[in-house]
């Protein structure tokens, strides 16, 4: 793109003075880029002008055109913040410095101290970056869509930068901006996202549908084409004028719905797609109801978007029938003005010149998503502020109702306690119990949508400790952790110092870890005092699995050497995964007839509707196969490195006991190798030998045995 071609795209309603000024910004940005290249060679200012023209393509106000040509002007070049807004007024200078990232970010300690560090790590730029836009996108929503447009830009031209780093772009585009874009409602800019992260992400997957994609696309546009021709011929004769077109299937919705549903590509390639756009919202019902008449509707897949919208505001009837081939056929329904809204989302107001309903949406739109950030201001951290991004913004969310009948809404995956520090903050710090449905339920119990809560309260209390630790979920919102660590945070210093130090010992002694040193610890972590440490996580500001990742350094996957056991055994390698057709995520399951064991030499075999069944390569059945097409390679997966520690649990002794410690240990996928109970004075001591891959999971094992009703202690026994 040149500039020529910018102006051109341009809508003829700009103004002489406006288009002065989008020459003003190129001939700025251009200078100050003139000697820098982009990876692939090309002047960078091509970056700047393909980020404007994704702007332009959306709709965009000028103001953000013009910053999406300077977007990276203060970031990389002599150019200033204040020479922006001299030049071009406080609007574009305000959007710029939204998307501009932080070169120089000093380490700041949790006393507020800066550190001697001189630079953070690349890592804690990066979210530092993403929590300084996400802050602004609460002031002015086009923050961030010219964020999206520089990453978009950049995924499409990904190809130049060196592995490591595409993988690690693409991976931050999945986790991040393409669930930006979804909650944004820009589908336009989602989907594409979505299959460039995923080409880099999974790159053997991508290939693998792709090609298959490519070998099948002429027999499918042929069946879509005859299938589109006979929907527009059914709706014309019963009255309704309709736009009908094929639904293009996405790379990476095809790989998500592989996995969630466990089948080849052949299982989600025959479901075939049609969009119907029709005039007014009365006629999408009206051809909702001749579609149903035409054809058998698939009971369960009808939904509707329209009278109850989704989330992110989109629109639409969503329904699919048994088509005249006896396959199923999806179908979406939907006006005009839904289709704009459902492809550009927030960004489609930008696309009317007139009328107070579109304003009036987009209003609503910004309020919605202030609301879903109202913790913002609350959260200093950058790791904790994305992470909280992603569980309250980015996730589903769930719709539950108060005893009155109000409705709230909150991240899927919410508890009784989320419900109650949303109601208000003296209720959460209160809460001692909760009915759902009119039923006693643990405070760990998720929500879903459709509940009816009831939180029972105390006088007088506060929050538990245990709310705060993640390996519990008892709690999902940032709004509720952040109320929570205020709370304790206004308690004594000396307290929060004391229950930081008990707190610390029994997480190292049950570990096994006693002999790391306090100070070792502080220092990692940035804190120039061990009781600045302690008093953090007292008051809920530091988490203990943070400070089990400092002990044990995240390069490394494997154990330490202070969780091998001194028993002289060896660790394992195991693997029990398996991969298909490059392809994971596909339904397996061994052959009885042969079963195999990993590192054994394998073929699967396609079978309809069960995925691939594994078999020996030298399995008799395998060999009388006729049907060889439907033999495929598969492999074992990468084996996973795990050491024998010793666990003991003690407990009060009952019913279900063993069960229970048994199923946790399962469902955390760790393998027993044996397990000893005895039993004195209805005291229950289990010493258990577990297949642990690393700290973490150590650690979250432990926790949640500890949850459960009747244990008193759960901790690694010391070597010998």
């Amino acid at each position: 793109m040149n500039i020529d071609y910018l102006l051109n795209e341009l809508p003829d309603h700009v103004s002489p003075a406006d288009r002065e000024m989008v020459k003003r910004a190129y001939r700025v940005a251009e200078k100050a880029h003139r000697k820098q290249k982009r990876s692939s060679g090309e002047p960078y200012i091509n970056h700047c002008l393909a980020v404007a023209g994704i702007l332009q393509e959306l709709g965009a106000p000028l103001p953000a055109v013009v910053a999406g040509i300077l977007h990276d002007t203060v970031e990389d070049t002599n150019v200033s913040l204040e020479a922006i807004r001299r030049d071009f007024g406080d609007e574009v200078a305000d959007l710029v410095d939204g998307v501009t990232k932080l070169t120089q970010l000093p380490r700041v300690s949790h006393t507020g101290k800066r550190s001697k560090d001189p630079l953070a790590t690349k890592g804690e730029l990066a979210k530092e970056t993403l929590r300084k836009t996400f802050l602004a996108m609460g002031d002015d929503v086009r923050v961030v869509v010219i964020k999206l447009a520089d990453r978009l830009h950049n995924m499409r031209t990904l190809s130049h930068l060196p592995l490591e780093k595409q993988k690690r772009i693409a991976e931050e585009t999945l986790e991040i901006f393409a669930p930006l874009a979804n909650r944004l409602g820009i589908w336009q800019m989602k989907w594409e996202l979505e299959d460039l992260g995923f080409r880099y992400v999974k790159p053997d997957e991508y290939k693998a549908i792709a090609s298959n994609l490519a070998e099948r696309r002429v027999d499918r546009e042929k069946t879509l084409d005859s299938i589109t021709d006979t929907l527009r011929q059914v709706l014309h004769e019963a009255g309704i004028d309709a736009e009908v077109t094929g639904r293009p299937k996405h790379l990476y919705s095809i790989y998500r719905k592989m996995e969630r549903k466990g089948v080849p590509f052949e299982g989600v390639y025959d479901v075939r797609g049609v969009r119907i756009q029709v005039a007014e919202e009365t006629h999408c019902y009206l051809a909702l109801g001749v579609i149903h008449n035409r054809w058998k509707p698939v009971p369960g897949a009808f939904d509707d978007y329209i009278a109850t919208p989704k989330d992110n505001f989109y629109q639409s009837l969503h329904t699919a029938v048994i088509y005249d081939d006896g396959k199923t056929l999806e179908v979406q329904i939907r006006t005009p003005e839904m289709h704009e809204n459902a492809e550009y989302g927030i960004a489609a107001h930008w696309r009317y010149k007139e009328g107070r309903r579109k304003e009036d949406s987009f209003e609503r739109r910004v309020m919605w998503l202030r609301r879903l950030m109202e913790w913002r201001s609350d959260v200093d951290d950058a790791g904790d502020f994305v992470d909280a991004m992603k569980s309250d913004v980015f996730n589903d969310r769930v719709y539950v109702f108060t005893p009155k009948g109000d409705i709230i809404d909150l991240p899927a995956g919410s508890t009784p306690i989320d419900f109650a520090y949303h109601i208000h903050t003296a209720v959460g710090h209160t809460c001692r119990g909760a009915k759902v449905n009119g039923k006693l339920v643990s405070l760990d119990t998720k929500l879903q949508t459709g509940d009816a809560v009831e939180i029972l309260t105390a006088k007088r209390g506060g929050p538990s400790r245990d709310w705060l630790n993640p390996t519990l979920e008892m709690v999902r919102s940032q709004r509720a952790r952040s109320k929570i660590r205020q709370w304790f945070r206004r308690q004594d210093r000396e307290q929060n110092v004391s229950h930081g130090r008990l707190l610390l010992e029994r997480e190292l002694r049950r570990l096994g870890l006693e002999k790391i040193a306090y100070e070792s610890v502080s220092k990692d972590l940035g804190f120039t005092q061990v009781d600045d440490l302690l008093a953090a996580i007292g008051c809920g500001d530091l988490s203990l699995s943070r400070i089990v990742a400092s002990v044990i350094p995240e390069e490394t996957s494997d154990l330490d050497e202070t969780l091998i056991a001194e028993t002289g055994a060896e660790p394992t390698r195991v693997s029990d995964e398996i991969s298909v057709l490059g392809l994971t995520g596909v339904l397996t399951r061994l052959a009885r007839c042969c079963n195999p064991a990993p590192g054994d030499p394998i073929v699967g075999y396609i079978t309809r509707g069960r995925g691939a069944t594994i078999h020996r390569q030298d399995c008799p059945n395998i060999l009388r196969v006729k049907d060889r097409e439907r033999v495929v390679q598969v492999s074992w997966g990468k084996a996973q490195q795990t050491y024998p520690v010793s666990v003991r649990i003690r407990a009060y002794d009952r019913d279900g006991l063993m069960r229970d410690v048994s199923t946790l240990v399962t469902n955390e996928g760790i393998n027993m190798s044996s397990i000893q109970v005895t039993t004195k004075n209805s005291l229950a001591i289990f010493d258990v030998v577990m297949a642990i891959k690393n700290v973490a999971q150590l650690s979250r094992v432990l926790n949640r045995l500890e949850a459960l009703p009747n244990v008193l202690e759960a901790r690694r026994l010391p070597p010998g």
